[in-house]
């Protein structure tokens, strides 16, 4: 499912790319190369999502981890980016209200990812089933908590592109060009 979501959030980012070069054509509110990066962040944090979903956590813990703070890491990078570039659009593709929104989210999701990796780096042990008054137990709660936070921070972000996507039509189109 992780894999699964990993490409759809791939997808996502291409298409949101795709149009924010689209609607630069004609505004000139933000650099390709601003456009660009942020695409590569994300799809960076989507290659997390890939690492943390193939290496267990119980089999290979130190990967799994890396692959988390990357997939977190990065996300949290890329909404950033991309509120920053909402903003840079309005108010000809983006209502303030949307901006506003999307801030926030990233905001919350900045906030979450700090004490996310450091009531993480303070367990001791990696084990799945805990139990309240275990050694390391409020850390890994706590740690859990902002993973969440973080997690449905991506989430409603994403979800916040829906309006934009509706205005938008791809097309996929191959030619066969036959030598004469």
């Amino acid at each position: 499912m992780i894999n699964i979501s990993a490409l759809l959030a791939v997808i996502t980012m291409c298409i949101r790319y795709l149009l924010i070069e689209k609607q630069n054509e004609s505004s000139h509110f933000v650099g390709s190369s601003c456009n660009m990066f942020s695409l590569c962040i994300g799809l960076m944090g989507c290659a997390g999502m890939g690492i943390v979903a193939t290496f267990q956590e119980l089999a290979v813990p130190s990967v799994h981890d890396i692959g988390a703070l990357v997939a977190f890491g990065s996300g949290v990078v890329y909404i950033t980016l991309q509120s920053i570039i909402s903003y840079k659009s309005c108010p000809q593709w983006n209502t303030y209200f949307v901006c506003h929104v999307r801030m926030a989210i990233s905001v919350i999701s900045c906030i979450a990812f700090i004490p996310m990796i450091v009531f993480a780096s303070r367990i001791s042990m990696t084990k799945i089933d805990w139990t309240p008054g275990e050694k390391d137990y409020t850390y890994h709660l706590l740690s859990a908590i902002c993973e969440w936070t973080v997690a449905f921070g991506f989430i409603f972000f994403f979800l916040t592109f829906i309006r934009d996507f509706q205005r938008v039509s791809l097309r996929i189109s191959t030619e066969i060009h036959e030598d004469s």
